[in-house]
């Protein structure tokens, strides 16, 4: 029976959330959303206000709703409803939308992604300041700092699917 269960976790990790253990393929478009000069104020806004709205929902591997949610969850919820961008479900396909920025590049909207591990990897939204929106399995829906020394040391790659601004 425990054997079962393993394997059906290994299974959701594959297909779902922030620990794709097997590359998929790439996304078949990469979506990219033109802004109107001046919205990066608008998108800062919006993403505070969803980080208010999901505060403390408490992680969940593979969740996407407010009782649970993974960090990849968290990300494709948040283009869905505030900028109707649909994201792919996992770390993996994330990490592949849209187009490289380099982190002294980062704007509202960016995708920020970290290697928490060998096949570990965590995606969390930019704001400003240094500030990231992300679903952390120890403290749910918050905002962290890439100053921080455990995020500073983990950053991987930035994304940026909302478009040139």
């Amino acid at each position: 029976m425990r054997l079962l269960a393993a394997l059906a976790i290994i299974g959701l990790q594959v297909f779902f959330g922030c620990v794709p253990l097997q590359p998929l393929p790439p996304p078949a478009k990469s979506p990219s959303v033109p802004l109107s000069p001046g919205s990066d104020r608008k998108v800062i806004h919006t993403l505070y206000q969803q980080v208010k709205e999901w505060k403390g929902v408490p992680y969940k591997y593979g969740g996407l709703s407010k009782r649970g949610v993974d960090c990849s969850g968290f990300v494709k919820d948040t283009f869905q409803t505030k900028f109707q961008i649909k994201l792919p479900r996992n770390t993996y396909q994330q990490s592949r939308a849209g187009k490289p920025v380099l982190r002294s590049d980062l704007e509202a909207g960016d995708l920020v992604f970290f290697r928490l591990g060998y096949n570990l990897r965590h995606v969390g939204i930019y704001l400003e300041n240094h500030r990231f929106a992300h679903a952390s399995t120890s403290q749910g829906v918050t905002l962290s700092s890439l100053k921080n020394d455990y995020w500073s040391k983990r950053y991987w790659k930035a994304r940026r699917v909302l478009g040139a601004r």
